[in-house]
């Protein structure tokens, strides 16, 4: 493919007293880039008090949880990528957990009466597995003490910070459905906070406490885990205390294929992330395309349509129904596959099943001087989860089941008791001659394991650095026959591919992606990282 380098001049907007172009290069001996400034300082906090990647993931992981509440947090659950810089190793950790014993998806579909309203609130929510997975990183990598890692969430949430007009937003937008004790401090006199005004949350700075100083055991045994057995019990969900005792993050071994010569890994099931390498497996068939043009956007959208049914069609548990990886990763499932694609006209998309899943995720990334790197996609399912939080906790439960797919039964992503949830999120982390070359990810449901591909193929492709790569515009396809195109591309390409057949709309964004570059001297030592921040969200990268 022809190689491009643009530039863009949008402006990224921060809440610390800096700012940076949006197509501007960050560097520096170390780099974080998250969802929210404050969450990337209480990470390079960490950093400079001597603490590793896995420290500071921990750290920006908490402080997330209180700046971007309605995403993240100790509810939920998430899929992480690191990089072990003393073994060489990339390892994938699995905080999704396992539906609840006692779950009966039967009520979440016909003929059961109210089965659709019986896929939001209590009956949605999952096991829990994010704070168990901060303990296995911090037991296996960190170095600092664990209750040293939650200091800047525990101030964060104790002395409030100024709500931003994004989470204003989502506040606003969610607040009929908060209880009245939740409304107490996400409002003020019945009215939802504004932006500009404080969110104190007093009741989770006392739950981080209750982990910094306790452990896991706070949440998943102790004060916590009874308070969200409590509620659950109360409003007839399914997650029981057994569950949250029973529950425990597992180490996998990541996936991966060979780009042109660069290795790029992600998550193994039970994570469902490799249809990103079955697009950029298939990307490797195709002929040299300009960047963004007509022929390119058609064939990313007919391969992604295939890719998409390869996730439909074989997801599943992989100690059940594991994918076949073996076929779907290999050059001859991709040449067969491309040959049998439509290069002229857009072909109709028939799935396998139906499946959705939660665009209100985040991502970070974080590297530090010694070359260890973690990349995590960490999410509640849809804004605020399933809305519910056990009184005195301060913490929203995650929305998971949600988006399991209920049609037929029995299907690989049903909700079927004690089996592991499966996850789309795609963190990334990209080898070259066996040294970590970059680590990215981005949140955004079904668009994720579209956009990260689109990513790695700027970067690979089109030589372009990790903040151009990031920002630039973006398709995705939407089910059923849908291409949205961000605005930033052209009419021309916009008419053109509206000409092959497809039914396209413009968007104003896809994902909200953060990754870094690792830089080399020409001693091939690390020299530094280089950090993006997605010009879509309010994020910062940010070096030390």
């Amino acid at each position: 493919m022809r190689k491009l380098s643009l530039l863009f001049t949008a402006i990224l907007f921060f809440q610390l007293s800096c700012s940076q172009k949006a197509s501007e290069e960050v560097q520096g001996p170390s780099m974080v880039s998250s969802a929210h400034p404050l969450a990337t300082q209480a990470g390079l906090d960490i950093l400079a008090k001597g603490g590793n990647a896995f420290d500071a993931a921990i750290a920006i992981a908490a402080a997330l949880n209180v700046v971007e509440p309605m995403m993240s947090g100790m509810g939920g659950y998430g899929t992480i990528l690191v990089y072990d810089a003393t073994t060489k190793r990339v390892r994938y950790l699995d905080s999704s957990g396992k539906i609840p014993i006692n779950t009966n998806a039967d009520l979440m579909r016909a003929p059961t009466p109210d089965y659709l309203e019986n896929r939001r609130g209590a009956k949605t929510v999952s096991t829990p597995g994010n704070v168990n997975a901060w303990a296995a990183m911090s037991a296996e990598y960190g170095v600092l003490e664990w209750s040293d890692l939650f200091e800047s969430a525990i101030d964060l949430s104790e002395n409030g910070f100024e709500v931003s007009p994004r989470l204003g937003g989502y506040i606003e937008r969610a607040f009929p459905e908060f209880s009245d004790y939740t409304k107490g401090f996400y409002g003020k006199d019945g009215v939802p906070l504004q932006a500009g005004e404080r969110l104190i949350q007093k009741d989770l700075a006392g739950s981080f406490k209750l982990v910094a100083n306790q452990g896991k055991s706070a949440f998943y045994e102790g004060s916590i885990g009874q308070a969200v057995d409590g509620i659950m019990k109360s409003t007839d969900g399914f997650l029981s205390a057994k569950d949250l005792k029973n529950d425990k993050a597992e180490w996998w071994e990541p996936i991966k294929i060979n780009y042109k010569g660069y290795d790029v890994y992600t998550a193994s099931p039970p994570a469902t992330a490799f249809p990103s390498l079955v697009r950029l497996g298939l990307m490797t068939q195709m002929p040299e395309m300009e960047h963004n043009s007509a022929d390119y956007l058609h064939a990313f959208a007919e391969v992604t349509k295939h890719a998409f049914w390869s996730r439909l069609k074989y997801a599943g548990d992989p100690e059940i129904t594991p994918p076949p990886l073996d076929m779907l990763l290999s050059e001859e499932y991709w040449q067969k596959t491309v040959a049998s694609l439509s290069r002229g006209r857009a072909t109709d998309f028939v799935p396998p099943g139906a499946e959705t899943e939660s665009k209100n995720t985040t991502h970070f990334v974080v590297a530090d001087q010694w070359g260890n790197i973690v990349s995590a996609t960490q999410t509640l399912g849809n804004v605020f989860g399933s809305r519910i939080m056990a009184e005195g906790t301060g913490i929203w439960l995650n929305n998971s089941l949600a988006y399991c797919t209920y049609e037929p039964k029995g299907n690989p992503m049903d909700a079927i008791p004690g089996q592991r949830k499966l996850s789309g999120d795609c963190p990334t982390i990209i080898m070259k001659d066996g040294k970590p070359w970059a680590a990215l990810g981005t949140p955004g449901g079904h668009t994720i394991g579209q956009n990260v591909p689109q990513i790695v193929l700027n970067l690979l492709e089109f030589d372009m650095n990790m903040q151009e790569a990031i920002n630039a515009p973006k398709m995705t396809f939407v089910e059923p026959n849908t291409l949205a195109v961000e605005n930033e591309i052209g009419e021309a390409v916009f008419n053109a591919l509206k000409e092959r057949g497809h039914k396209v709309q413009r968007t104003n964004r896809i994902g909200n992606a953060h990754g870094l570059r690792i830089l080399y001297d020409e001693q091939g030592n690390i020299s530094g990282y280089q950090g993006g921040a997605d010009k879509r969200g309010e994020g910062l990268a940010k070096g030390n």
